[in-house]
């Protein structure tokens, strides 16, 4: 890709585990070269990111500076970040979010919601961690991709082929 930093946006229902992780995974990974979004539907949305998902990122090393939980209708608005990537997280809203200004790529990375009630203790922070490693490998992939290729249409399907890694 061209630009000098790719905008890349992650969205979830709640945007307070998941699309957090994405976040900060790749602002962690991709620092320079891309600036990371999340946010999440308005009408499901967590007041704050999951208290255990901001520790599985500590844990492993991962900032958490300026990780908030945001409607996506940040993102529709005049005036907001022009989107390269906009990549779902959660396939229950993948009918529903609103069309994004400047027709980004989109591709859907469906992950089971990690933080429902009564998930507490090992196993939540378990399948967190377990959530975050595999977002990891498909940041890293596309961050290798975005360095190899030449432009959006050549990069359409690998972004969609990811959801299957």
């Amino acid at each position: 890709m061209h630009r000098s930093v790719i905008n890349v946006l992650f969205v979830s229902r709640e945007n307070s585990v998941r699309s957090l992780l994405a976040e900060a995974c790749l602002r962690h990974l991709g620092s320079g070269r891309f600036r990371a979004y999340s946010c999440g539907d308005p009408s499901c949305l967590s007041k704050t990111p999951n208290k255990m998902a901001l520790t599985v990122l500590i844990t492993t090393g991962i900032p958490i500076n300026g990780l908030c939980s945001k409607p996506w209708t940040d993102f529709t608005c005049s005036g907001a970040p022009k989107m390269d990537f906009v990549i779902l997280l959660d396939d229950s809203i993948a009918h529903k979010h609103p069309a994004w200004p400047g027709q980004p790529e989109t591709a859907l990375w469906d992950y089971p919601e990690v933080s429902k009630k009564g998930r507490t203790g090992m196993n939540a922070a378990t399948d967190m961690l377990s959530v975050l490693h595999s977002l990891r490998r498909r940041i890293e992939l596309l961050i290798s991709l975005c360095s190899k290729v030449r432009n959006r249409t050549e990069l359409r399907h690998d972004l969609r082929d990811m959801a299957h890694i």
